[in-house]
């Protein structure tokens, strides 16, 4: 979710709260093939981003401080090239459903925030079907409501 930069209010706040902490981003091919074509020259994330896919290719850096890097020996390796990347900051898993599905049931997850909004994307892929529920338990630490979206934060721990 990115907010216009003329909007205010909690909502916007959250948004810019959790890139302010975000070190690096992880997302699967799939995202990245989505937004590739959507985001503006100055992609939105800032930091560096780590796609999980199995195809080659060189980092691509975009004006603003994004630079794609791609990695094709799975999501452990991925997420080790974020968390150097992050330093003291949060490596965030930004998607899509199938990566992050990936993530928590390999218990590589201890947070998530879930912005709920009544807008409807196409199918898409539910984000706890195929959830390990014998192996992850979920703890919810936060809820905010606003008109537009509530956002939900949870810890994840093993059972």
């Amino acid at each position: 979710m990115f907010l216009s930069a003329k909007e205010e209010g909690r909502d916007n706040d959250i948004v810019r709260e959790t890139f302010e902490r975000t070190g690096a981003s992880v997302m699967g091919k799939r995202m990245f093939d989505a937004g590739e074509q959507m985001w503006p020259e100055e992609a939105p994330f800032h930091t560096s981003v780590f796609v999980v896919t199995h195809e080659k290719r060189d980092p691509w850096k975009r004006s603003g401080g994004t630079t794609f890097h791609f990695v094709n020996d799975g999501i452990e390796a991925a997420l080790d090239q974020a968390r150097e990347a992050a330093g003291d900051r949060d490596v965030r898993i930004a998607g899509g459903g199938a990566t992050i599905l990936e993530y928590v049931n390999a218990g590589l997850v201890d947070e998530f925030s879930i912005a709920l909004s009544p807008v409807l994307f196409g199918s898409g892929i539910r984000l706890f079907d195929g959830v390990d529920a014998g192996r992850v338990a979920l703890e919810a630490v936060r809820t905010e409501s606003s008109p537009k979206v509530t956002h939900l934060t949870y810890n994840v721990r093993t059972r």
